[in-house]
């Protein structure tokens, strides 16, 4: 019962004790005991409501969206921009209301120690997601199947981003997108370099998606930072990049598998994955300082072909030696005490990091991914064995 007013937990009219609906007072009886224990009950709502508003008040709570200048600007720009009827960009934004823990949760964690791929790796590679995660390719081979013919993503790179990105579905958040975005449009917390004009690029993407699906506004819901369904995708990146797999005349990335799968897909390939390439290779890294920080300069993005690698010092299986395309050489920490991880990652590995922009993130999907594949080619196995002896 954290944060909840004193008058929601207890209750102090020797009344039964559970929630009464507000009724209004002209449908009850006076002089019954309910009726007195729902008449008291409406003083403590209204009471607690009325102290709750002070305190937001005194603790200097923005100004009501709808009362906003900027917002009201805000509205009559994206209605001229978009030819919008009058007033029809006003109205949504004034269901919009301003939400501290969006402004909380947007900040940057606090860094309390080394960063260490292994033990992200141990939390996002895990029996929850694994389970989670063989279900989910049992039930929708097909549009996995379909998506790597159509788009060249292999399934277990779609099956990595839903699973880190959400457990299949599991966790989806449940902000109201408008409050979210409005949050961070118009209230962008100091502390931090400033978003907002981002926001409100994703704010109006919100809004020309409602038009788009002729759906409420403040229908929508996701993460604090304004993210749907089960890829997360920002309200632009669905406007952009989402497609109708499944050919139902919408779009649904909470709902539709197929829309999800066929989505991650084409927006992949809309990023420049290459068909066939693998995202990362084995790499054992330059000796000598100099070209080890040579080769670590730009960081993910693909600059050096593979005999610059081996120029400079590093060491490729024959494999890569082969790689028709550029590649980067890749760090990933393991905490203070340990030996780093490299890699030498590919366009595919950058283009995983088009998701989210980190290299530990692109490490997480391909390491889920790849977990997954293993144990549905270990049950295949399994299962053609005891065929056979049947």
């Amino acid at each position: 019962m954290r944060d909840v007013p004193a008058p929601f937990i207890h209750n102090q009219q020797g009344c039964p004790h559970r929630l009464f609906p507000l009724v209004p007072v002209s449908l009850m009886n006076p002089t019954s005991f309910l009726a007195r224990c729902r008449l008291a009950w409406q003083g403590m709502v209204l009471a607690a409501g009325a102290a709750l508003s002070s305190l937001a008040v005194a603790q200097g709570a923005p100004e009501p969206y709808a009362q906003r200048e900027d917002v009201t600007q805000f509205a009559e720009e994206l209605t001229q921009r978009h030819g919008w009827p009058q007033a029809w960009a006003a109205k949504a934004l004034r269901q919009a209301r301003y939400q501290p823990k969006v402004a909380r949760l947007i900040m940057p964690a606090p860094v309390s120690s080394a960063k260490n791929w292994e033990a992200y790796r141990h939390r996002m590679v895990e029996p929850v997601r694994l389970r989670a995660g063989l279900a989910f390719w049992d039930k929708h081979a097909r549009w996995l199947t379909l998506a790597e013919q159509r788009y060249g993503v292999p399934p277990e790179v779609v099956m990595g981003i839903l699973g880190v990105e959400t457990i299949y579905g599991q966790q989806m958040g449940n902000f109201r997108v408008l409050d979210a975005l409005a949050t961070l449009s118009f209230d962008f917390p100091a502390g931090r370099s400033d978003r907002s004009a981002f926001f409100r690029s994703e704010l109006e993407h919100l809004l020309v998606l409602a038009r788009t699906q002729k759906a409420d506004p403040a229908s929508f819901k996701g993460s604090y930072a304004g993210a749907i369904g089960m890829p997360q995708f920002m309200p632009g990146s669905i406007n952009r990049h989402a497609v109708d797999f499944d050919g139902n005349g919408r779009i649904d990335l909470a709902g539709s598998a197929a829309d999800v799968i066929g989505s991650v897909a084409h927006y992949l390939a809309e990023h420049g994955w290459q068909r066939g390439w693998p995202a990362f290779y084995d790499v054992t890294p330059p000796g000598q300082p100099e070209h080890l920080a040579t080769l670590l300069g730009p960081d993910i993005v693909p600059l050096f072909s593979p005999q610059e690698f081996v120029d400079h010092g590093a060491q490729l299986p024959a494999t890569a030696l082969q790689h028709p395309g550029k590649l980067a050489l890749v760090l990933l920490h393991n905490g203070e005490d340990a030996d780093p991880t490299y890699v030498a990652g590919t366009s595919n590995f950058y283009v995983i990091t088009r998701y989210n922009w980190s290299s530990y993130y692109a490490m997480a999907v391909l390491a889920l991914g790849e977990a997954l594949r293993e144990a549905r080619d270990s049950a295949a196995t399994a299962a053609a064995k005891t065929g056979v002896l049947n």
